[in-house]
């Protein structure tokens, strides 16, 4: 056990419900109010206020297409200058009214700064979804072509050649620690940004002893804004309506993609994250359950320690809860429970600790000055707030970079080690007060490690569900700097046999455990903690699509396989007779309604496939090389022709943008937007789970609605989506809602209908629903597997024993019939679980 903790802050559930009375606007008056960045456990992110989500598909599209650019292709020495095009001024910008830095000042302010000396430079790091320059500021002292490219060449042996590494004299003496702030991935969290301009102001000027030291040993690099849409909006989320802390494994969004390279072009050994906001200032190492596949013991190590002097420093600062609101800073490891965990990679430090992240914080700043906060307070008080927190984020700031000027040594060696334990295949190391000295109150609840297997297999040929997703989930692995090989023949291993063209991940590399946080099942931590912050489970060999096999032993030296810095095109046309599209991906989907839009007669072939005549292999043929997806020789189709489907959509962001990675014409609408008078004659089916709600409609509204989905078609998911259901008297079935806050991966098993076929045996859920009582009509699609099915996540039962897994054990998670499909699980959840996405395809297909 922990040793009791001085609990200035609430427990969870207590700090939960102040957080609600918070949205209801008890704020207001409160001088000491707070609100948390991570919020109570909900399930994925509706849009603001609980309705529909109605990002513009210019900012899907903008998303999907944008590139990622190559932050470490430039052998130029520093600084790296470059004069930015001002943007057009923006007096609606949410920055104005709090007296901080609207985004279109940001490039003239990185302009002065440049011209300060020789220590600042500017890059864009890529755009957002709405289009905006993301700037990555480097600053350290002037080096020399020659000298960056040494910089680089050490930088790629403490990764690629850990061992050699901890023993090269250059890089003890000549090396520069990498330091990464990143500020504003939440919008509506602004004032990390003019912490960090304000910064980097005074490092270009200052000629203090300390400050030159600091430069001629690190590279300290600023994400000015993760989030301009956010920003400049004043909302979490960006122009996708995504919140980008928790888009990092899966990556859907230019921003994220943009960290992720800074993570792996720039491999920081400390990293800070700033958002906003609990009181006091909220410093993590966090609570258990930490994630099992870290180097725990050196990230608690460092992070603990830096947390320590940051935590001097805001105090510090000598505000006080009498005078000015502010709470004193509090630590989660220290001083909670639960409640606040490192679980998920998804996370920006988190995702951060896999690329040599030594010390790796999440900082959240006092005051509350967004929500209610912003719309309702004086703007003179908005702006003491906000005063108030540059300064705390400043604080923060300049006490990392003391800890990493006067810790350098010790912080490049932790990450070296971090790397040689990957490439030898070498223990983890618990944590506990003999390993960790320093840190107080280790515990066995802080205690989780895992079981690396030796590698992953991802098999060609038949054992193979799906090249398209093989080619996909080998492609995403090495964005993200896991190592990949293919064989050259066949091979065996572990008593199997894997023919020619098959993936290898060896897990003896520098970042295995970030291979093993993409590929692993994960593991079941309901009986670990009461609460979870966001996700407990995530898979991506169970949910991409792909067939993913773990090996647990057996040497791959001897094996033929060659290092692959892609998968190759996976893209291909049959040369005789009509094709046949599978349909088991999105881009499969994507390809399926490109091929509908140009008029061509799909039908289906009763197999799940999708039958293309002969006449159209010209159009086959591209549309093979846009999607990289195969069609190969069909049999004889079966059923009518399928015609392109217009979808009216209630969702989530991360439904809407699936629908739109899948080349769906979409329709967002709400229940305002139906009350206002909706044409529904210009869609095909409607798509419900989220804002919309049935009795809250005006009577004509109502009406409407309901001839429209008798006639037409209804997808549903989740229980908003059952409600409509019922309340247009469509299916009879009932459903039934499990434990609001579990998620995770589960087993299930498909009937072979028109919705499953072909689909992966696991599923995501989020507040799963199952249904009984199917009445005539009704076709059980797919069952959550018998007994228990959860594979990886947290998913207890209710405080009344209800709604836990054994509960939902063989019961329909997907049904279907004449004009609705209703879904329990999550199959575009975050726009993450990539096989699960055509099963909603074939719904819309099949109930239009």
């Amino acid at each position: 056990m922990r040793l009791p903790k001085p609990r200035r802050p609430l427990p969870r559930p207590a700090l939960f419900a102040a957080l609600a009375a918070v949205a209801a606007g008890s704020l207001v008056t409160a001088p000491t109010s707070a609100t948390a960045d991570r919020r109570p456990p909900v399930r994925e992110g509706t849009a603001a206020g609980g309705g529909a989500a109605r990002s513009p598909a210019g900012a899907a599209r903008a998303a999907l297409t944008a590139p990622v650019t190559d932050l470490s292709a430039s052998t130029r020495g520093y600084p790296r200058e470059q004069v930015l095009t001002p943007d057009p001024e923006n007096p609606a910008d949410t920055s104005i009214k709090l007296g901080l830095t609207p985004y279109h000042a940001i490039a003239p302010k990185l302009n002065a700064l440049q011209r300060l000396g020789d220590r600042v430079s500017v890059e864009v790091a890529g755009r957002s979804a709405g289009g905006h320059r993301l700037f990555l500021v480097t600053v350290t002292a002037p080096e020399s072509a020659a000298r960056t490219r040494a910089q680089e060449r050490m930088r790629e042996l403490i990764e690629n050649a850990p061992g050699a590494a901890a023993e090269d004299p250059a890089i003890k003496s000549d090396y520069k620690t990498p330091v990464f702030f990143n500020s504003n991935i939440h919008g509506n969290e602004w004032e990390g940004t003019d912490a960090a301009l304000s910064l980097i102001g005074q490092l270009a000027t200052a000629e203090d002893a300390k400050t030159r030291d600091l430069l001629a040993h690190s590279r300290l690099y600023f994400n000015i804004t993760a989030n301009p849409d956010g920003r400049i909006a004043g909302t979490r989320a960006n122009a996708n309506g995504f919140d980008l802390n928790r888009d990092l494994i899966t990556a859907s969004q230019p921003e994220a993609r943009a960290m992720r390279q800074i993570a792996i072009d720039k491999q920081p050994a400390v990293m800070l994250d700033l958002h906003g906001y609990v009181n006091g200032t909220l410093i993590e190492p966090t609570t258990p359950p930490h994630g099992e596949n870290y180097e725990y013991d050196l990230f608690l190590k460092n992070t603990y320690a830096n947390a320590l002097v940051m935590e001097a420093a805001v105090n510090g600062l000598g505000y006080t809860p009498a005078a000015d609101g502010v709470e004193p800073a509090q630590i989660p490891f220290r001083d909670q429970q639960e409640g606040w965990d490192d679980w998920p990679p998804i996370f920006t430090p988190q995702y951060a600790a896999f690329h040599g992240a030594v010390a790796a914080h999440t900082v959240e700043i006092p005051m509350t000055v967004n929500g209610t906060a912003y719309d309702t307070l004086p703007v003179a008080e908005l702006r003491r707030r906000s005063a108030i927190n540059v300064d705390v984020a400043g604080a923060a700031l300049r006490a990392t970079l003391d800890f990493a000027r006067s810790h350098r040594t010790s912080l490049v060696a932790d990450q070296i080690e971090v790397f040689r334990r990957g490439a030898a295949g070498a223990a983890q190391v618990p944590v506990s007060a003999g390993t960790v000295p320093g840190v107080p109150g280790i515990g066995p609840e802080d205690v989780y490690t895992t079981d690396f297997p030796s590698a992953y297999v991802i098999p060609a040929g038949a054992a193979q569900r799906s090249g398209a997703a093989a080619a996909r989930l080998v492609d995403h692995l090495i964005a993200n700097d896991v190592r990949v090989t293919r064989a050259t023949r066949g091979f065996r291993l572990a008593g199997r046999s894997y023919p020619k063209g098959s993936y290898v991940v060896d897990l003896r590399q520098p970042k295995r455990g970030l291979a093993n946080v993409m590929l692993a099942d994960g593991r079941d931590i309901s009986d670990k903690v009461s609460t979870m912050y966001d996700i407990s489970g995530w898979s991506l060999g169970r949910l991409w699509g792909a067939t993913v096999e773990r090996v647990r032993s057996g040497g791959l030296s001897a094996l033929p396989l060659s290092a692959v810095d892609a998968a190759p095109r996976a893209g291909w046309v049959a040369a005789h007779g009509d094709l046949r599209l599978r349909l088991g991906t999105p881009q499969e989907v994507a390809a399926l309604n490109s091929l509908l839009k140009q008029g061509v007669p799909v039908r289906q072939d009763g197999d799940g496939g999708m039958v293309v005549p002969a006449s159209a292999r010209a159009k086959a043929t591209e549309a093979a090389r846009v999607y990289d997806v195969g069609f190969d020789t069909a049999k004889a189709p079966r059923g009518a022709p399928l015609r392109r489907v217009r979808v009216a959509a209630a969702v989530t962001p991360g439904e809407l943008f699936a629908l739109r990675e899948m080349n769906f014409d979409v329709v967002p609408v709400s229940t305002a937007i139906l009350d206002a008078g909706f044409d529904w004659s210009t869609v095909d089916v409607l798509f419900v789970s989220s804002g919309l709600d049935h009795a809250a409609l005006a009577p004509a509204a109502r009406a409407a609605l309901d001839t429209f989905v008798g006639t037409h078609g209804l997808v549903g998911r989740g229980a908003t989506g059952a409600a409509l259901n019922t309340a247009a008297g469509l299916l009879p079935v009932r459903a039934v809602e499990g434990n609001q806050e579990a998620n995770g991966v589960v087993r299930v098993v498909n009937s072979g209908g028109s919705v499953t076929a072909g689909a992966p045996d696991h599923t995501f859920v989020y507040a799963p629903v199952w249904f009984t009582d199917p009445g005539p009509g009704v076709r059980v699609e797919q069952s959550y597997a018998t007994g228990d099915p959860l594979v990886s996540g947290h998913w207890r039962p209710s405080d009344d024993g209800s709604g836990g897994p054994t509960a939902a054990g063989g019961r329909a998670s997907v049904v279907s019939g004449p004009h609705a499909v209703l879904f329990g699980t999550e199959p575009l959840f975050r726009d993450h679980p990539k096989g699960e996405f055509p099963q909603v395809a074939r719904a819309l297909l099949t109930v239009s």
